[in-house]
């Protein structure tokens, strides 16, 4: 898992904002589906909002970690039901500020 700056999360919380989500996580939850969902929409976006469909807090902190671990992606942000992640592409699209 890719480990970001405070500037970096910054930057990416900011192009984040006007996204809507691409991935939904239902009541089946955390699925090898869902995983390979994200997987691919990490490839055609880098950064991507997803929607679990829980009410449990520590719930969705597991599915972030847990996601955020299979795909090699970096955690941006949660906020309520909103996960917010990053992985840059073979050909990053998205400029990191360092």
């Amino acid at each position: 898992m890719k480990t970001l700056t405070t500037t970096q999360r910054q930057y990416l919380k900011g192009l984040a904002h006007n996204r809507q989500a691409v991935v939904m996580i239902g009541n089946q939850g955390l699925t090898p589906a869902v995983l390979k969902e994200i997987e691919l929409a990490l490839n055609a976006h880098e950064l991507i909002k997803i929607k679990a469909g829980s009410d449990d807090l520590d719930t969705r902190r597991t599915w972030m970690a847990e996601i955020c671990t299979s795909s090699g992606a970096a955690s941006v942000q949660q906020i309520g039901k909103v996960l917010v992640i990053y992985r840059p592409g073979s050909k990053p699209v998205i400029a990191l500020p360092h």
